[in-house]
């Protein structure tokens, strides 16, 4: 018997190794070109006196009212200068980010055919992680705030840790397709705790799609550590959530205690800083791995369907360890 599963779960490894080889090699073959525009550049590299070229070149950059003495300084501030050196340390050249960001909509285009390439803007804001990168399909444009990928230990993050993480530029295209998911991943009509998991759990499968690349610790924002943490520990923590009533519980708080960024999850025991952040995530992308593995669904089709149906069909069961 033991034989029998061996040679099966072989056979299905076998069989999803050449399917992914197919979808890569038809992804790759579309055509398709980003284009990148350095607003960043323009911006500090022009003088007060190019204000008026440089508005009539980017208007979405100009709202009606903007104090134009406030962007004359900003364009002269040695603090701005300062960070704007920095970023060109490290992002001068933008030819590896721009080839990654290629490959992203080659799958995005395999997978959802309808979605047009946006212009790509790199600007340097006001270091605001909530706005790290930005995603505009009607508008055709995806902003991204280089000042936001300068790696961790940099002098000008002033963050917590769990956050300062998040500042790494192997974090630059899993943000990307975070910007991407909202606009291509059903959010929950439900409360429950459950629905709120499959969907991260869905954010993240996509990451999976779109980044074949990228390492589950990247897609995850994990060390390797808290990344075995998960896969060692998912039967204790999915027990956890079943004994406790966890899973249709409506509470808000569950949410910010597991799904949320933060420096650990919170499960109320002793050794919760021990734990890794946002694990319930991770669970909720095993049950869409597991939903997808087990039905014939297309990646558009998943990211519509209800989160019940995905766990009912997912046949989930935590792996034992």
């Amino acid at each position: 018997m033991k034989k029998f599963f061996t040679i099966a779960l072989l056979g299905l490894t076998l069989f999803s190794c050449k399917k992914n080889d197919k979808v890569k090699a038809e992804a790759e073959e579309i055509k398709l070109a980003v284009t990148v525009d350095r607003y960043d550049q323009a911006f500090f590299e022009s003088k007060p006196q190019d204000l008026p070229k440089l508005k009539a070149q980017y208007p979405d950059f100009f709202p009606q009212g903007i104090d134009e003495r406030f962007l004359m300084d900003k364009m002269q501030n040695p603090m701005w200068r300062q960070l704007y050196a920095e970023v060109q340390k490290r992002y001068s050249n933008f030819d590896l980010e721009k080839e990654n960001l290629e490959s992203i909509f080659k799958y995005l285009q395999f997978y959802f055919p309808k979605t047009q390439v946006p212009k790509v803007v790199t600007v340097i804001q006001d270091m605001d992680p909530e706005y790290k990168v930005i995603y505009s399909p009607q508008k055709k444009v995806l902003i991204i705030s280089l000042e936001l990928y300068l790696g961790k230990e940099h002098k000008f993050y002033e963050f917590p840790d769990f956050m300062k993480k998040t500042f790494e530029p192997a974090q630059m295209m899993p943000d990307v397709v975070d910007a991407i998911a909202f606009t291509k991943v059903k959010p929950p009509t439900d409360r429950d705790f459950l629905s709120q998991m499959i969907y991260a759990g869905k954010k993240l499968y996509l990451k999976e799609v779109l980044l074949p690349k990228v390492s589950d610790e990247d897609k995850m924002c994990y060390t390797t550590e808290e990344l075995k943490w998960c896969e060692e520990n998912d039967e204790n923590m999915w027990r956890f959530m079943v004994e406790e009533k966890l899973l249709y519980d409506t509470n808000p708080m569950l949410v910010t205690k597991l799904i949320a960024p933060g420096p650990f999850s919170k499960f109320g025991l002793e050794s919760d800083n021990q734990t890794p952040p946002r694990v319930a995530t991770w669970i909720g992308w095993q049950i869409v791995k597991a939903y997808m593995d087990n039905n014939e669904v297309s990646v558009a089709e998943l990211m519509t369907k209800d989160a019940k149906e995905i766990f009912q069909k997912s046949k989930y069961k935590p792996v034992k360890n």
